[in-house]
């Protein structure tokens, strides 16, 4: 028993002095894991708030979205444009398998924001063509997304077009990174390629910075379509919120050369429960083609939008 005791004690003493202690780095993790998985969440429900086509693209729930647009003032037109797009995620296909249906799907190529278009008119035209898609999808949220879709749009003969879409994010400190590559075609337009790079960053608890680069190029034209924009998304409540941007658009044939500026500011509001939203958009655009003179819109939208997380 005397033996035995002491060597007990000895193995115990030995176990304790071969616990790891935790580094300086280990306890950084704890509150950076913290900070980043607010920083994706937050912008999830940014996205989701404004019904950005980030959110339709990479929710694999269902989700609706209607618009009833239209442009007042520079580049206006006098009607009333009806636009929308449904994601249904069918059942015992662990929400891998969506049955897609959209209006006008050449004009979904992009991903650039278009914010604030007005509802000022008494005309509403019809969309231009419809269409139905079957897309497979796969993801690991807040880090990578890809999806592939094929389907017609309904016209006589009927007009086949695919599409494939790739995302991935990666946390660089307080600042996230997201790139999403985007390949397509349609029996319209021909084939083509999108490409999107994202830099987001808090400003404070309820304000997010975010640069947003975009080019689409199409084999047809062999041009690059560009854009650059920097916005502040600012959440004021649970109803309302707002979106300051201002961006460059420009083309890359003949020339790189910028085409237009805008500045805008976009109050989006609420109306009823969570799917009725009205958003209210004073813009400045500046346009090459009158020497990059002040060019002011007034913009206005009613929107339904909804999905199952809401």
């Amino acid at each position: 028993m005397a033996l035995l005791f002491p060597s007990a004690l000895l193995g115990a003493e030995q176990a304790d002095a071969q616990v790891p202690q935790p580094s300086l780095l280990d306890t950084i993790n704890a509150p950076r894991d913290y900070l980043s998985g607010k920083l994706v969440s937050f912008a999830s429900e940014i996205d989701r708030f404004f019904g950005d086509d980030r959110n339709y693209q990479e929710s694999n729930k269902s989700v609706f979205q209607l618009d009833l647009t239209r442009v007042a003032g520079y580049g206006g037109d006098r009607k009333l444009v009806l636009s929308g797009r449904a994601k249904l995620s069918l059942p015992s296909t662990e929400r891998r398998l969506h049955l897609l249906l959209e209006t006008d799907p050449e004009k979904n190529i992009s991903a650039e924001a278009t914010p604030g278009q007005s509802l000022l008119g008494n005309q509403v035209a019809a969309p231009g063509s419809y269409s139905v898609a079957a897309r497979y999808e796969k993801a690991r949220e807040g880090i990578w997304h890809f999806s592939t879709d094929a389907g017609v749009k309904a016209k006589i003969p009927l007009q086949p077009f695919a599409r494939a879409r790739g995302s991935y994010s990666v946390l660089l400190g307080e600042w996230r990174l997201k790139a999403a590559e985007s390949v397509f075609w349609f029996n319209t337009i021909g084939a083509g390629e999108t490409t999107q790079l994202d830099l987001e960053h808090f400003l404070s608890d309820p304000v997010l910075f975010r640069a947003s680069s975009n080019a689409t190029w199409l084999k047809d034209k062999q041009n690059f379509d560009l854009r650059q924009d920097l916005s502040i998304y600012h959440t004021m409540s649970e109803r309302s919120a707002l979106l300051y941007q201002a961006s460059a658009i420009g083309v890359s044939n003949p020339q790189y050369q910028v085409t237009e500026y805008v500045i805008s500011i976009l109050y989006r509001y609420r109306l009823h429960r969570d799917w009725m939203f009205f958003e209210l958009s004073p813009q400045l655009h500046f346009p090459k083609i009158d020497n990059f003179r002040s060019s002011p819109t007034l913009g206005m939208r009613l929107e339904i939008l909804f999905d199952e997380s809401r």
